[in-house]
């Protein structure tokens, strides 16, 4: 890796510094000493211009000052040369140190830039051989697509699992099975991978089975401990006969050794191929009479007797007659990887499909975008995107509990996938947000479908408990031509569409136009701005209080309760926090909403209007931008003075999105508070892209788990693992960890067993409403 880069912006820092140091000298000097001066700034900017970092300065001033400067400025010259060196030589120190660690290693981009020869020897190439290639390319059929996407996901920064196992082909037949992890790493100054793998099963060559099987006879020992393994292994004679089968090949031929002894195979295994389902028989005759290996890494089926399926990977090997170039025989292996495909299949839906709905994600879905665009451009097919937002959801989640909400996403999907042709995709790309990319679909009929979804969705009804819903929907339409930008302009246009739908009122359909589109944001981006301005001017804020109640009775402090921010229109209706959180960070006035939550929870404490047990703490949220915002520490501590508070009392919370994203600032806001004796708890971990590594080094008290993960405890295995990890996670850096969003029953029990220490949620209590304290 060469890092020139870092040492002229070192030079140039440098350089920076002693000008500014020269500014002063001459500022301060006599006349005769501004020559002296003016002879050192030529000789600074030959070095900086056209030098080497090895030169040095030469002015021979006899000013003690100038002299002084003249040695100092030398110094850092030959700090900035050392470090270039040993910056020149990170590139043989990492080769070497590839090559001396134990696991697998490649540095890969869109091909392989670097591979260890751990590496290469488990495919039995020179490493030099790996690079130019693609790993895609040196694993096994199965996997390339998974690889491939996976790659390109995380050298993306977008969603992807960053540990699974693949299968890799040797160049002798051998299989080995890897679990890879994939860093993203800058290297030559450019993104791109670090892959280490660690080999999980033993690799196995075809030969090793051939050396065995050869002579099956009963006195040999190699075929004794073919029985044992799980791989089907047959011996065909030099007529293509089964002269062996071993436990495995005679479950998949549904008979005893005594009836497939002395058969042809395609007359005791039923082996066709995948793709088209034609019986296979070439390959081995083919093995037979040609004396070569056939790997054959396609897919297969064998038919069992009861009409069932198990996908195998194929291979034939030819066993040598002595002193011939003739085969005397043949070895088939076959291994069942049916559950190996579904789990791959099944890892694939995962990560193209939204887990609540079972509609395309997000991800999936802008990839589909984007190859509709480019369809788009190279030919006439003209295309639809909407973007639908749903009306009224928010009172289900706050009336009936996010499973309510959660039951009603579900059945909503169904409704829009039944409106819209096979061809087209519906996906779920936000909270209750969809996108419907309707494939060779001209307006007029894109603006048909529209209606209907608007129509189906207005009229359906959902019932929870002894509750009745009902819903709206907004959509957005943007064509899709030869003209079209890209596919997140293209999303942006089509959100924009769906922006003034709904500005014009529930349940409308609204065709893209820059210019309603402008009209439609100015108008509101104006009210908001002034109602945002008159709440804080009035404090029309309103406080409410959510109990927190501790799983774990041992423990005896944490934070009891947690204060929630609230604004109500005109109308005295309440406004989403989300929504008013959005428009306030939007207009940067989310620093004066957190002042006025702190204030006035410092307040009601001092006055007693929130009551809390003995050692137990108020939990205040903090935004990112807050966080950011250097003054805001020093009016957190004017107001513990001003008030009085104990400094034990407050737990401050922050999202990991935003303690990552200002981590320095971070850092001092939260060295200082805690220092004095507040606590901090890291909210929605889980839900963010938070390197553990730097959160880690944080004074963290509480990790509050993200509530996607706790509403469906109960009923999801997934989350149940994911929350096992994280709480494992935070017990070995002696964190404590709170549940919230915990809704009903079930989901509490959930809680309990799986070992939290603090709960909040619905079915500990609802907010309420807490009388302004300022």
């Amino acid at each position: 890796m060469t890092m020139s880069f870092l040492g002229l912006a070192s030079l140039a820092l440098v350089v920076a510094i002693i000008a500014v140091v020269l500014l002063a000298v001459l500022y301060f000097l006599q006349r005769r000493q501004i020559r002296a001066v003016e002879r050192m700034s030529r000789e600074l900017q030959r070095v900086a211009v056209g030098g080497k970092l090895t030169e040095r300065i030469n002015v021979s001033s006899d000013q003690p000052a100038l002299a002084a400067l003249e040695t100092a400025v030398n110094h850092l010259l030959g700090r900035v040369a050392t470090a270039t060196d040993r910056q020149r030589q990170q590139p043989a120190l990492f080769a070497e140190l590839g090559d001396r660690i134990h696991e697998a290693v490649l540095v890969h981009r869109e091909i392989i830039l670097y591979a260890n020869r751990q590496f290469a020897s488990l495919l039995g190439v020179d490493r030099a051989d790996l690079v130019g290639r693609r790993l895609e390319d040196l694993v096994a059929p199965e996997y390339s697509e998974l690889v491939a996407d996976n790659l390109a996901a995380r050298l993306a920064g977008r969603e992807a699992a960053p540990r699974y196992e693949i299968e890799m082909v040797g160049m002798q037949g051998q299989l080995s099975r890897l679990e890879i992890t994939t860093t993203p790493i800058d290297f030559e100054g450019n993104n791109a991978l670090l892959i280490t793998g660690v080999e999980v099963v033993e690799t196995r060559s075809m030969p090793a089975l051939v050396q065995a099987a050869a002579p099956a006879s009963p006195g040999n020992t190699g075929a004794l401990a073919l029985e044992a393994i799980g791989e089907a292994v047959v011996t065909l004679d030099g007529d293509g006969r089964i002269a062996y089968a071993n436990p495995a090949a005679l479950k998949l031929m549904n008979g005893a050794a005594s009836d497939a002894l002395g058969r042809r195979i395609d007359e005791a295994l039923s082996l066709a191929d995948a793709a088209d389902r034609r019986m296979v028989g070439e390959p081995v005759l083919q093995a037979l009479s040609q004396n070569t290996a056939i790997i054959g890494r396609r897919a297969f089926v064998v038919r069992l007797g009861n009409g069932a399926e198990r996908a195998v990977e194929f291979s034939a090997w030819p066993m040598a007659r002595d002193g011939s170039t003739s085969a005397s025989g043949v070895v088939l292996l076959l291994k069942d990887v049916t559950e190996q495909r579904g789990l791959v299949r099944q890892m694939s839906y995962q990560a193209t499909h939204d887990a609540l709905t079972g509609l395309i994600n997000r991800a999936e879905f802008d990839h589909r975008l984007a190859d509709a665009i480019e369809a788009a451009r190279c030919n006439e097919a003209h295309h639809v995107l909407c973007y639908l937002d749903l009306d009224r959801f928010k009172l289900v989640n706050d009336t009936s509990g996010h499973l309510a909400g959660d039951s009603m996403l579900r059945e909503l999907a169904k409704v829009m996938k039944d409106c819209v042709r096979d061809s087209d995709t519906v996906a779920r790309v936000g909270g209750d947000e969809f996108a419907i990319l309707l494939v060779g679909c001209p307006l007029d009929k894109a603006r048909q479908i529209a209606d209907d979804v608007t129509r189906k969705i207005a009229d359906y009804r959902f019932v929870w408990k002894d509750r009745i819903f009902n819903v709206g929907v907004s959509i957005g339409l943007v064509e899709i031509g030869r003209e079209a930008g890209s596919a997140e302009e293209t999303l942006s246009a089509a959100d924009s569409a769906c922006y003034v739908a709904k500005k014009q009122g529930a349940g409308r359909v609204t065709v893209y136009s820059a210019r309603d589109e402008a009209l439609a944001r100015q108008t509101g981006e104006i009210q908001w701005l002034q109602r945002l301005q008159s709440a804080l001017r009035d404090s029309r804020f309103e406080l409410n209080t959510q109990q927190i109640e501790r799983v774990d009775q041992l423990c005896e402090d944490g934070p009891a309760v947690e204060v929630l921010v609230r604004l109500k229109d005109d109308n005295g209706e309440a406004i989403a926090p989300l929504e008013f959180v959005r428009a306030a960070e939007r207009y940067r006035l989310m620093g004066l909403v957190d002042r006025w939550v702190v204030q006035t929870t410092l307040s009601a404490l001092s006055r007693e209007l929130i009551a809390l047990p003995a050692d137990r703490s108020v939990a205040i949220n903090v935004s990112g931008q807050t966080i950011a915002d250097p003054q805001f520490l020093e009016f957190v501590v004017e107001c513990f003075d001003r008030t009085g508070v104990a400094p034990q009392q407050v737990c401050f919370e922050m999202s990991e999105s935003a303690v990552v994203a200002n981590l320095e600032h971070a850092r001092r806001f939260v060295g200082v508070l805690h220092g004095i004796g507040c606590e901090f708890a890291l909210d929605d971990f889980g839900s963010g892209v938070g390197s553990f590594s730097n959160l880690k080094n944080l004074p963290i008290d509480y990790l509050k788990i993200d509530g996607s993960f706790t509403r469906n405890l109960a009923r999801d295995s997934v989350s149940r693992a994911m929350v096992g990890a994280m709480i494992e996670l935070a017990r070995t850096m002696h964190f404590k960890v709170i549940a919230e969003q915990v809704e009903d029953a079930a989901a509490l029990d959930a809680v309990r067993q799986a070992g939290f220490d603090y709960v909040q949620g619905y079915a500990i209590g609802r907010p309420q409403p807490l009388k302004s304290a300022a």
